[in-house]
């Protein structure tokens, strides 16, 4: 009588999120699955834990089905029609994900926009090099070709990306804020652990003022107080300064939302690469589609943006000064 060789593969829950531990929805578990590296052969037993017995049905060759309508899914996505659409914010960011692509140097690029009604949707998603302005250039005239036209007021994202450029070029009206979590890392990286929690609590103190000058008095204080001895941290925030203060000129309720860039970091923290990546190897159609599946899951969450109604004054140019509506008297109005 033959014996069945133990898998030599044990899953493991805690690899995934809580979130993830308690879905039901395959939708969920198959691209986290993918994403952290887990191969097709041993989806099977990783489902059965999730799901229970029932799961045991999904064979190999099932899964692969469901990636391929997925991978169509996405491509018919990727060239939908945007001529009636009109995105007021842009929260931009370059995703390395868990499982190596096939190309080392690439990532995913992540565009997800705030319509006039303050629903936040997944703008764009494809493959590329996140410092690289060619590839943030060709995704941004493909969202133009596909008719959106109008350029978003604003854009949030890491100050290291190539998309500052790219946008530079394709949307030169849109203004730029820069991320603070992303800077506030990277200010972070260049101080010795001793002194980072001072750090920290130091530059929250700039973004979190109450008004654009006593931001830029917070600021001033980080440079005199850090400057002598770390140089090279100081210079980190002296180089974007204007960048990093450009949402006191936006609606006060929407400044949660315009200081950083989390609405893409909370959907795919699960999945992003962060130090040691899975030994697993994901082609770069699948690891797209399998993000894509994500988001689609994710925006079902996503939380419409406070203050929604200012929007359409942000989309009519009205002006506002440490978030509040500069109100123009009728002599003025008749003037312009």
């Amino acid at each position: 009588m033959s014996v069945k060789a133990p898998s030599a593969f044990a899953f493991r829950r805690a690899i995934l999120p809580p979130y993830a531990r308690r879905s039901k929805s395959l939708e969920v578990l198959i691209p986290i699955l993918y994403l952290k590296g887990v191969s097709t052969g041993d989806f099977a037993e990783a489902l059965v834990a999730l799901l229970g017995k029932d799961a045991g049905g999904l064979s190999a060759s099932t899964i692969g089905r469901l990636k391929e309508a997925w991978s169509e899914e996405h491509m018919r996505w990727s060239k939908r029609d945007l001529s009636a659409k009109r995105y007021v914010y842009f929260w931009v960011d370059g995703i390395h994900v868990q499982a190596r692509l096939e190309h080392d140097a690439q990532c995913l690029l992540v565009i997800i926009g705030a319509t006039p009604e303050g629903k936040k949707e997944l703008v764009g998603l494809t493959d590329g090099v996140r410092e690289s302005t060619q590839s943030w250039k060709e995704l941004l005239l493909d969202l133009k070709r596909r008719g959106l036209s109008l350029a978003p007021e604003l854009a949030i994202a890491d100050g290291a990306l190539g998309f500052w450029q790219a946008l530079e070029e394709v949307w030169p009206q849109t203004r730029g804020q820069r991320c603070w979590v992303h800077k506030t890392a990277n200010i972070l990286n260049k101080l010795p652990k001793s002194q980072q929690s001072k750090a920290k609590r130091a530059l929250q103190e700039i973004w979190m003022a109450e008004t654009k000058k006593d931001a830029r008095v917070a600021l001033d204080g980080f440079i005199e107080t850090w400057g002598i001895k770390y140089e090279r941290a100081v210079e980190c925030l002296i180089k974007d300064r204007d960048a990093l203060l450009v949402f006191y000129d936006f609606p006060a309720e929407h400044w949660k939302h315009l200081r950083t860039t989390n609405v893409i970091e909370s959907a795919f923290a699960t999945v992003r690469h962060r130090t040691v990546r899975s030994k697993g190897c994901l082609s770069n159609k699948t690891a797209l589609a399998m993000i894509f599946k994500l988001a689609e899951a994710a925006e079902k969450s996503w939380r419409r943006l406070d203050g929604h109604r200012q929007l359409p004054k942000v989309i009519r140019g009205v002006r506002f000064t440490d978030g509040i509506e500069i109100v123009r008297s009728q002599a003025q109005i008749a003037a312009a």
